[in-house]
């Protein structure tokens, strides 16, 4: 019997090829699939995650049963094509799971008609959306490299970096090439975004090579046989990332002086904020994080290793089994859960007081404007930031408040505490974010005397206890 895999987040490889192929900007993808599987990656998920109304370059072939169940999808990719070959893009055909069950291969009929349409087998039923992203790239080198040797330009750097569909990429992008820039080396290409089909056969010209995901791009990476680092977190990533620039470029003491001066500058929040009474907060605060591997390596890496907070856990969410995070989220109730929509719902059932920061797809969220980096400097003070004022709303939420009430308050009468209820409510107690422990006793003590009364009941049992908590 096969495995139940629970809210799936993870995408498929022929997701993973629309939204490579179709970031650069003089490509039309033809996607050989049903005009659902269009209407869902090139229109509805677009909308909702990149904030793009819906992808311009990208055109099914509308398979229907017919092409399914008899005919094959031959004749109606030949149509397509015919529609758009005097775009002035390049084309390229990919393979989505409707035909690939049914064996359309379109190489043989590619060769003799259309040569310079391009076919890519998406392998959509066997690849999920990083590895179909890792080998997309490395296929547009191979397909449209120029074939001539290397030409390196000193002191160049190229970026491998977002597709469609990368979680906040807008702002990790700019924070890498400030980086990039303010450490001495010259930005060469970003590569598929900002680039053209042109530019593939030029990134093996850029002295030095920037992957930022670790969840895809090394498969490139490795052909172009160029020094390759990847996009940083926290604060000693950074530092190491600005002077490995500065030294492959040539450019040693800019990229020191580079360093000094985002220490006085775009680091002096957090240093302000470490010396702070908040800096008492951080060893108290428990965290988790359930997103891509990039994110999840990365926040771990600088809240639990360089800020001394707790990390309860870290789950790459391609690998991770979501039943588990589910169960694990439930039992730890972490102070922060740095997450997707998935866990957020987690949370929602659980009525959880966690407060939860978006951190990577799927998810209806904005990220276009470009101040909530991750990564890099910018995105360490971004997260203490955030951290900071939401402990902040903790504790206001937890004021003691008297309300306004339309009439007499009533009086709830006094009410006993049985010894084991008094042992239940501190356990919970304890698991509760440290900064609000004793507003959060407090209130569920006042609820538990509430509902005892309720029921008419003079003491607090384990039972009242559990039936509002």
């Amino acid at each position: 019997m096969g495995k139940t895999i629970r809210d799936e987040s993870t995408a498929s490889a022929y997701w993973a090829a629309v939204n490579t192929f179709c970031a650069l900007e003089n490509v039309h993808v033809i996607a050989d699939a049903p005009v659902g599987c269009y209407n869902l990656v090139g229109v509805a998920v677009m909308d909702y995650t990149d904030a793009v109304p819906y992808l311009e370059n990208l055109t099914p072939t509308s398979l229907t049963e017919r092409e399914i169940a008899s005919s094959g999808s031959s004749e109606i990719v030949q149509e397509t094509i015919e529609k758009l070959k005097d775009s002035g893009k390049q084309l390229i055909l990919i393979s989505s799971a409707e035909s690939e069950m049914i064996g359309s291969d379109h190489e043989s009929m590619l060769r003799m008609k259309y040569p310079s349409v391009r076919f890519f087998p998406s392998n959509s039923l066997g690849e999920n959306e990083w590895q179909g992203r890792d080998r997309s790239l490395a296929w547009l080198f191979d397909q449209f490299d120029d074939g001539r040797p290397p030409v390196v330009e000193p002191g160049t750097v190229s970026i491998i970096g977002p597709t469609y569909g990368c979680f906040n990429s807008p702002s990790d992008l700019a924070e890498i090439k400030r980086l990039i820039t303010g450490a001495g080396a010259t930005l060469r290409h970003v590569y598929p975004f900002e680039s053209r089909v042109e530019d593939i056969s030029e990134l093996k010209n850029s002295d030095m090579i920037v992957v930022m995901y670790h969840e895809f791009g090394e498969q490139l990476a490795a052909r172009l046989g160029r020094p390759v680092l990847h996009a940083p977190f926290g604060l000693e990533e950074s530092a190491e990332f600005i002077m490995e620039i500065g030294r492959l470029a040539g450019n040693p003491e800019k990229a020191a002086g580079f360093l000094r001066e985002e220490k006085r500058t775009t680091l002096r929040p957090l240093w302000d904020l470490w010396r702070g009474p908040q800096s008492e907060w951080f060893p108290t605060i428990r965290f988790g994080v359930a997103a891509g591997k990039s994110y999840s390596r990365g926040i771990e890496k600088f809240l639990s290793g360089e800020m001394g907070m707790q990390c309860l856990f870290s789950h790459d969410s391609a690998e991770a089994d979501n039943s588990l995070i589910r169960e694990e989220i439930m039992q730890k109730q972490p102070q922060f859960l740095f997450g997707r929509m998935p866990d957020k719902i987690y949370l929602a059932e659980i009525d959880a007081r966690t407060r939860f920061i978006p951190s990577g797809f799927p998810g209806t969220i904005v990220r276009r404007a470009l101040g909530t980096p991750f990564m890099g400097h910018s995105g360490a003070v971004w997260m203490i930031q955030e951290i900071v004022n939401a402990l902040y709303d903790t504790l206001f939420n937890f004021l003691p408040i008297t309300r306004r009430q339309k009439g007499a308050a009533v009086q709830t009468p006094p009410v006993s505490w049985a010894p084991e209820a008094n042992a239940m409510l501190e356990e919970i107690v304890r698991k509760a974010p440290f900064i609000s422990q004793i507003s959060f006793g407090r209130e569920l003590k006042r609820k538990a005397e509430a509902h005892a009364a309720s029921k008419g009941r003079d003491t607090v049992t384990p039972e009242l206890l559990r039936e509002i908590s």
